[in-house]
């Protein structure tokens, strides 16, 4: 019989220690999704795995930085980017190396994805197949960038375009290159009418103006860093890929059921569009079909898919930096419903931004300006229906609700590349690409010792944080999906496979007011005579086992 290991974590720090802590785990209440949490601090060459209560309980050593992403797959092995330098390129995020280590840190793969015209950075993408997707810049002189109807005083010796490259894996140090994507296939420019590719901007939203320039500049790369990608997901369910701009303030949705010779192209694949922009949103202004006041992206990372399973899946989420906003500095984690149909054909009006024109979804701290990282970063939506961040630029992870409610915070302990010792001040030195949380049953996780070590800082902190493991036999494989929340009527319950769920509603004083047992895996309850509020579901098994809470509003 399967068996599941349910971590309860429940800590408190004493209180004389309050102003001695600097690093580590701060929050983590029963509201939190348990599970384990993956990063790679940017200074370190150690790729750390904890869980909810800040313990180790895997590291992966490697001889390099990273270059930035790092995750984990199903079988346990580790897929890595690594920093390498380079002549050529020497932009943020730069990368130019691939790795796959196993879960005991034995090196199964590598590949340099590195020359004087090519160079990987930020980050990659696993796909079903066992391929990788990563993000390259490759070299254009300057003679081609005008010969490409760009401004020539906009040029400095070069300039670096985005490629998409996928990789197929061989052997312990090869890889064969099954597609690619490339930029300069999908150019437009009003700057020079000699050029082919000369035309109206706003007549063509899916190719890119090749005189954007963005006023936030391209770093220690100067303007030859033009576009900064910074990140690509894919979905298996359109066969699309999304990349993110920085330095353009907006996301593209490519087809990559293409060729890669029709990926060079306008006229082929699913969408019948070749390698051309199926979909843009973020900054309208740069297609010419809005001005700076629609703006709604401000030097974004981390534009993905929600995956399918988890609640808004198909939505897309970002996390939004927010240098410049008009009304100040401040991040915010952005989830927006793009006007796509089943076939994956995005709808756009003549002579109109593409949709929508509000967020689905947003937090932002209150005061905003508290919760504010300019660069790095990104954002997970979590099985329960919370939101794992990463404030990338000061190392700090948090989990919130969908009111904005914090249920866990730690702060990474890992500066210029080592532990720190807690009390020690870290002066935003610890900072961390991206982080990820993985299921306590996540397959990466079968088989394999999962005991806590200790936590990552040197002398931490005592704290009653304890860990129990029970083995009742847990039979809900997911937690279950209930929408919608904010709920006015009638509450949606789906439980997957589970078919024998009791499910008890208390409000917040702790006062039951409604408990049911339920045979099928979709139901529905009816909250018409809950007042509004708060209130807490909690789910049993047919073994009246405690599973799990979630929270929802009543409007």
């Amino acid at each position: 019989m399967k068996k599941y290991i349910f971590i309860l974590c429940f800590c408190s720090f004493y209180n004389w220690s309050f102003s001695q802590q600097t690093v580590g785990l701060f929050l983590n209440d029963s509201l939190s999704y348990n599970g384990y949490t993956l990063f790679a601090p940017v200074s370190s060459r150690t790729t750390y795995l904890i869980d909810n209560c800040g313990y180790v309980i895997n590291t992966w050593e490697s001889a390099y930085r990273p270059g930035e992403v790092a995750y984990l797959l199903e079988n346990g092995n580790l897929l890595r980017a690594c920093h390498i330098g380079s002549n050529t390129f020497f932009g943020g995020g730069i990368g130019g190396r691939l790795e796959i280590h196993d879960w005991y840190n034995n090196l199964l793969w590598a590949y340099n994805y590195n020359s004087e015209l090519y160079h990987q950075h930020h980050d990659l993408e696993y796909l079903p197949s066992g391929n990788i997707l990563l993000i390259a810049w490759e070299y254009r002189t300057e003679a081609e960038a005008i010969d490409a109807g760009r401004n020539p005083s906009t040029v400095n010796i070069r300039l670096w375009p985005t490629q998409i490259i996928e990789l197929q894996p061989v052997g312990a140090d090869s890889a064969n290159i099954v597609w690619e994507w490339h930029l300069w296939d999908h150019l437009i420019q009003d700057y020079d009418s000699s050029k082919e590719n000369y035309g109206v901007v706003a007549d063509h939203p899916e190719l890119i103006d090749i005189n954007y320039n963005s006023s936030i500049g391209g770093g220690p790369a100067g303007n030859a860093d033009w576009v900064h990608a910074n990140s690509v997901d894919y979905n298996p369910e359109l066969d699309q890929i999304i990349i993110n701009s920085r330095y353009f303030s907006e996301f593209w949705i490519i087809d990559h059921s293409t060729t890669t010779e029709e990926a060079a192209g306008h006229t082929a694949g699913n969408s019948g569009k070749g390698g051309d922009i199926l979909y843009r949103w973020g900054n309208p202004r740069i297609y010419d079909r809005g001005e700076s006041g629609d703006r709604t992206l401000f030097s974004q990372h981390d534009a993905h898919w929600i995956t399918e399973g988890l609640p808004d899946a198909g939505k897309i989420m970002i996390y939004n930096n927010g240098t410049g906003r008009p009304d100040g500095n401040y991040s915010s984690v952005d989830i927006i419903e793009p006007p796509v149909d089943a076939t994956g054909n995005y709808q756009l009006n003549p002579g109109e931004a593409y949709g929508p024109n509000n967020l689905y979804w947003t937090y932002k701290a209150d005061p905003p300006n508290s919760f504010y990282s300019s660069f790095i970063s990104g954002a997970q939506r979590l099985p329960n229906g919370n939101t794992l961040v990463c404030e990338g630029s000061k190392g700090r992870f948090f989990e919130v609700d969908m009111n904005g409610e914090l249920h866990w915070e730690y702060l990474s302990p890992i500066v210029f590349g080592d532990p720190a010792t807690q009390g020690q001040p870290i002066s935003g030195q610890n900072s961390v690409f991206r982080t990820y949380r993985y299921a306590l049953d996540y397959p990466a996780f079968e088989g394999r010792d999962l005991t806590p070590l200790e936590p990552i800082e040197l002398e931490p902190l005592p704290s009653d944080c304890e860990l129990f493991t029970s083995l009742n036999d847990i039979q809900i494989e997911k937690t279950a999906n209930v929408y919608p929340n904010p709920v006015s009527s009638y509450l949606n319950v789906e439980t997957y496979d589970q078919t024998n769920v009791r499910i008890a509603i208390y409000d917040v004083s702790g006062k039951a007011l409604h408990e049911s047992q339920y045979t099928s895996t979709s139901f529905q309850i009816n909250t018409h005579t809950f007042p509004k509020g708060i209130y807490f579901i909690h789910f049993y098994n047919k073994n009246n086992t405690y599973l799990f809470v979630k929270k929802i509003v009543k409007m």
